[in-house]
């Protein structure tokens, strides 16, 4: 019998954060986990094979891994949770009532931060607001939808940065987006890494970047230049 659930995870170098991310989705019932490796150098893969996960090898780019889950997922729901963050309880229960609202064609859970800063408080209470009010979740919120709407839009379309928001607004062409009370908590270690400030004012550049027309690569070229990186984004 197939899975309602599958749950597709992108990886990239996450040999740190995956195993925790994975525990409580594999004791889920009626759920498939599916771990799409995007060519990683450290234990990414071994990890998501002990925790009893389906693993893919695939092409690098978050955008093409989600894609390719979604070819070897068997659930007519689909669940796209980043490698770093950790859902709440009874997430499979609560993703398959929210699909079933009438008119709701995906949705996502509200976002917490894993950290006691209270910046960090208050920016993710920016970024629900923000979700709420103009239906725009972002991919570290955990995005889900149906096999069928999935389909409907093309897929996430393979862009080197800006896949989620591109997704969803596609999404809201065929009906509603549905934020959930509930909360996804994603890793502070963007902020940590960078800064708060430096780390929000980059997140709005892209933003607005996009939004005056600067193309997908060249915004990808300066988020990796502004975080100091020289390698693929994660």
């Amino acid at each position: 019998m197939s899975p309602t659930l599958s749950i597709i995870i992108p990886a990239l170098n996450e040999q740190e954060t995956l195993g925790k991310t994975l525990s409580p989705l594999v004791k889920a019932g009626d759920c498939e986990v599916i771990v799409v490796d995007g060519g990683s150098s450290d234990q990414s893969l071994s990890v998501a094979r002990q925790a009893g996960c389906k693993t893919i090898a695939g092409p690098r780019g978050r955008s093409r891994q989600l894609n390719r889950g979604v070819t070897e997922a068997q659930g007519e729901l689909l669940l796209f949770v980043h490698a770093d963050t950790l859902l709440p309880d009874h997430f499979h229960q609560l993703v398959i009532d929210a699909l079933q609202q009438p008119a709701v064609a995906a949705g996502a859970f509200s976002l917490a931060i894993d950290s006691p800063a209270v910046n960090l408080a208050a920016i993710a209470f920016l970024a629900n607001l923000r979700s709420r009010l103009l239906h725009l979740p972002y991919g570290d919120q955990a995005i889900f939808t149906s096999r069928s709407g999935f389909a409907a839009v093309g897929g996430f379309p393979e862009l080197e940065i800006m896949e989620d928001f591109v997704f969803i607004r596609k999404m809201k062409k065929l009906g509603r987006i549905l934020i959930l009370p509930e909360k996804a908590k994603t890793s502070a270690r963007r902020w940590q890494n960078m800064g708060i400030m430096r780390t929000t004012l980059i997140n709005q550049l892209i933003v607005c970047g996009y939004g005056l027309g600067v193309s997908p690569s060249t915004l990808a070229r300066w988020y990796k230049r502004a975080r100091g990186l020289g390698r693929q984004l994660p």
